[in-house]
């Protein structure tokens, strides 16, 4: 699909099995921005986004038939509302494109996307010292929740957790 920008015109398609190179390529520059380590490699990225169950889709964007941006995002279900919702896991633009109406596409068609799917909500993160970002997202009329944070658990910590777990019986 095309999608027009401010001095531009942008190809938008999903991601393939072809393109797993060029995924984590975008994974690698987004975790260096942010300050995070990536763990993901070539074949964990080829089964969980293209094997048998996909957990998650993907989105290209291309600029002159440039890679641009990424986008990956998944479903997922509030029980308030009683509906799916849209959960967007990464949206990255290379530097040398930012500032061109690149993200402003594609959080608009992946809104498009979440009426089209009957969603409740559309969500995802932002690291709390991005203010460029949250003024982006609070001026594309997004809520920046202060008042929620993420816990998570990674490695170790899961299997500590699990190894917590007392079962009774055979279970059936």
């Amino acid at each position: 699909m095309k999608l027009g920008v401010t001095d531009m015109e942008i190809e938008v398609r999903a991601g393939t099995v072809d393109d797993v190179a060029l995924l984590l390529s975008f994974i690698r520059s987004m975790a260096k921005f942010e300050k995070l380590e990536v763990t993901a490699t070539e074949d964990i990225l080829r089964e969980s986004l293209f094997g048998d169950r996909p957990v998650a889709h993907t989105l290209l964007a291309f600029a002159d038939g440039r890679p641009a941006a990424y986008a990956v995002y998944f479903f997922t279900f509030a029980t308030t509302v009683g509906k799916r919702g849209l959960w967007l896991d990464d949206l990255y633009v290379n530097p040398e494109f930012r500032g061109k109406g690149i993200a402003k596409a594609l959080l608009a068609y992946l809104a498009d996307l979440a009426i089209e799917k009957k969603c409740g909500r559309f969500e995802w993160m932002v690291l709390d010292w991005n203010k460029s970002a949250i003024e982006f997202y609070e001026g594309m009329g997004a809520t920046v929740l202060d008042d929620w944070r993420i816990c998570r658990l990674d490695g170790d910590d899961i299997a500590g957790v699990a190894e917590q777990l007392v079962r009774v019986g055979d279970g059936g």
